[in-house]
């Protein structure tokens, strides 16, 4: 039997997670700078001594070879470009979510607010009622 989505959302500690939102954000901007730092694996590889070929050859295998990189430095770029994309959806997402539970807490605070007072006034009158 599958977890109804609105048990699975009353069970997530939401206090926690507005809590930890700063903390996740500069994680993530760590992560996303030590990743950047890292050389790519083609730059790691050690690059073993060429046998001598004609310069014709050798011109055409650099023409296939820049053109190879740049297609792989194109699917890279839009990959990156689709990353950032997403991350700055989930950004918005993510402000528009705390938005969203701070006007609802404010709303609580307001029913509660408005419920004691209710309920001062219903004990008052049924007092008021027994007195008489």
């Amino acid at each position: 039997m599958p977890i109804p989505w609105v048990t699975v959302l009353q069970v997530v500690p939401w206090s926690e997670v507005i809590r930890n939102a700063p903390k996740v954000a500069e994680g993530a901007k760590k992560l996303w700078k030590a990743v950047g730092k890292k050389p790519a694996a083609s730059e790691m590889a050690e690059t073993s001594p060429q046998p001598l070929v004609s310069p014709e050859q050798t011109m055409d295998e650099l023409k296939a070879r820049a053109d190879s990189l740049e297609v792989t430095v194109a699917d890279l770029h839009e990959q990156m470009f689709a990353a950032s994309e997403l991350i700055k959806a989930l950004a918005d997402q993510n402000t528009q979510l705390i938005r969203r539970i701070e006007t609802n807490r404010v709303h609580m605070i307001w029913l509660t607010v408005a419920s004691t007072v209710i309920a001062i006034t219903a004990l008052l009158a049924l007092f008021l009622a027994n007195a008489q």
